[in-house]
């Protein structure tokens, strides 16, 4: 078994432990009711982020060539694609299935391998699916958010789907183990190193970053469902501001 799919089982393990031992604690927020844990660990990852990660990503983009990360965004940017083709299919979107198949085939044949993006200038455009968007579509209930040890926002239905989307990635069958694993931390950097620039700014205008991050997460993520059945946390945000716009006064 691939050492990542190892370390992805351990950390989805330890929150299934967090998360029965606070199961009787209820947040505020009925789409977070895991809140108190949730912070714990969204505190640990801010602590192991700023220690490790955001200082390796600030020298990767400060120090690596920009024609380099353009060909590293490039190149794990068609892999995921190829994946995205699959749950696009899936979800049994025909338009959005052969665009990005093309999209494919273009970069790995003309862009060599998708070091070069020769499908955006055509027209091409990315349409991003992973597994539990695909679940999310077919109306399987998202279930509360979650924050996982190490890789963040979730939530039960992604956590779940994590796994799948692991096995689908293509990089995850690369052989020897030790590539395999230089190219997950790769991309982790390079991925961490295009939201520098936002740190700051989230900063300045979140009064709670764990509160700002939870709410763009879960509304990234129902926009990514919107075409499909309607999911819980449609309905439970429909209820959310049913009862905020009875509990504001009327100033008619």
């Amino acid at each position: 078994m691939p050492r990542l799919t190892s370390t992805l089982r351990l950390c989805l393990a330890a929150l299934l432990l967090a998360l029965v031992g606070c199961a009787s604690t209820s947040g505020g927020n009925p789409l977070d009711p895991f809140e108190a844990t949730n912070r714990k660990i969204d505190a640990f990852n801010e602590s192991v982020d700023q220690a490790v990660l955001k200082p390796v990503a600030k020298s990767y983009q400060d120090y690596t060539p920009n024609l380099l990360q353009s060909t590293v965004k490039n190149f794990f940017g068609n892999l995921r694609d190829m994946w995205s083709v699959v749950n696009n299919g899936l979800q049994l979107k025909p338009k959005e299935t052969a665009e990005t198949g093309a999209r494919v085939v273009v970069n790995s044949i003309i862009g060599l391998y998708g070091l070069i993006d020769v499908g955006t200038p055509m027209g091409l455009q990315r349409h991003s699916a992973d597994f539990g968007q695909t679940l999310g579509y077919w109306g399987m209930p998202s279930g509360p958010y979650v924050v996982l040890p190490l890789l963040g926002p979730s939530t039960v239905r992604d956590t779940v789907a994590l796994l799948v989307d692991r096995h689908g990635d293509p990089w995850s069958q690369i052989s020897p183990v030790a590539s395999r694993n230089q190219g997950v931390a790769l991309r982790l950097v390079d991925k961490r190193s295009q939201f520098l620039g936002m740190d700051d700014r989230l900063n300045e205008v979140a009064l709670d970053k764990y509160s700002f991050v939870r709410d763009a997460y879960l509304q990234k993520r129902r926009a990514e469902v919107r075409r499909g059945p309607p999911s819980d946390l449609d309905e439970l945000d429909e209820k959310n501001n049913d009862i905020d716009n009875k509990s504001k006064p009327n100033t008619q």
